[in-house]
């Protein structure tokens, strides 16, 4: 445990860059193998426009870096947050209670709030708008909503009072989960259905994918599906029933073309009548 968190606490935004890359080249390679489903699209193409929300989120957290580290430092130096405020616990349990409370807030929070608010939706809209999901649509993420996840992000170090190792390392996690549950890849049922209990598995997040509500509204979770068992918002759909993107946006000219993609959030809200 000293190890990663010696190891995190010093990471080389190259090593952190290796995460991201690496994943996404996994889980493209296996869902080229073991598909869970044949889709007919051109997949560099639809990997093109996913690869540039994934430079945007690159540069807004890079610009806005700065606050996580002075929150985590604040934190530290104040002895501010739950963490700091428990009396002496083993290591890998104070490692654990922070991951899950920073994924509460930093995902499950953030992403339940971005469906509940209708100005927040309007940037998440972005990412469900893509009808073929794969490994790189973990990343589809409009810019106005990369700044909104950030700020989620922020407040849950503030909250749990982490240090800046945990938050390295819990970015990191997050976006090989991310990049994992997106993947357009099959396993056994059974073996998925067993992870549901844990983390967050590609079945259980691709009902969160399907076009309409309620399913829309369900499977909130990034990392651990414990929230969405513990909130009441978890759900299932067998993979025969899933259509991918959202009735409102349902046009192939329009959620496939970038420059439309950047002014949904712009647009006036429709309803699926309307599509």
């Amino acid at each position: 445990m000293n190890e990663i968190i010696a190891y995190f606490s010093t990471i080389p935004s190259s090593h952190r860059s290796l995460i991201l890359v690496g994943g996404i080249t996994l889980f493209w390679l296996i869902e080229n193998t073991f598909p869970l489903f044949q889709m007919n699209y051109k997949k560099w193409n639809h990997a093109g426009i996913n690869f540039f929300f994934t430079f945007t989120t690159i540069v807004v957290n890079f610009i806005l870096a700065f606050i996580l580290i002075k929150t985590a430092e604040w934190t530290t130096q104040n002895h501010f947050g739950i963490l700091n405020w428990l009396p002496e616990i083993p290591i890998w349990l104070y490692t654990i209670i922070g991951l899950l409370l920073l994924d509460l807030i930093g995902a499950y929070l953030a992403h339940f709030t971005q469906h509940k608010v209708k100005i927040l939706w309007r940037f998440h809209l972005i990412h469900h708008t893509d009808t073929w999901i794969d490994t790189t649509t973990a990343n589809r993420h409009h810019p106005g909503e990369s700044v909104i996840r950030f700020l989620f992000t922020a407040f849950g170090v503030l909250f749990v009072g982490s240090p800046m190792w945990m938050v390295f390392l819990y970015q990191s996690l997050s976006v090989v989960a991310s990049q994992f549950n997106h993947a357009n890849i099959s396993l056994p049922h059974k073996l998925d259905i067993m992870l549901s209990y844990f983390i967050v598995s590609p079945n259980m997040h691709k009902v969160h994918h399907h076009y309409v509500l309620p399913y829309t509204d369900s499977n909130y979770g990034n990392i651990f599906s414990i929230w969405d068992r513990l909130f009441g918002t978890f759900t299932t759909l067998p993979k025969e029933d899933l259509i991918y993107g959202v009735d409102t946006h349902m046009l192939p000219d329009e959620n496939n073309k970038l420059q439309k993609l950047l002014h949904i959030p712009f647009q006036k809200t429709r309803s699926a009548k309307n599509n």
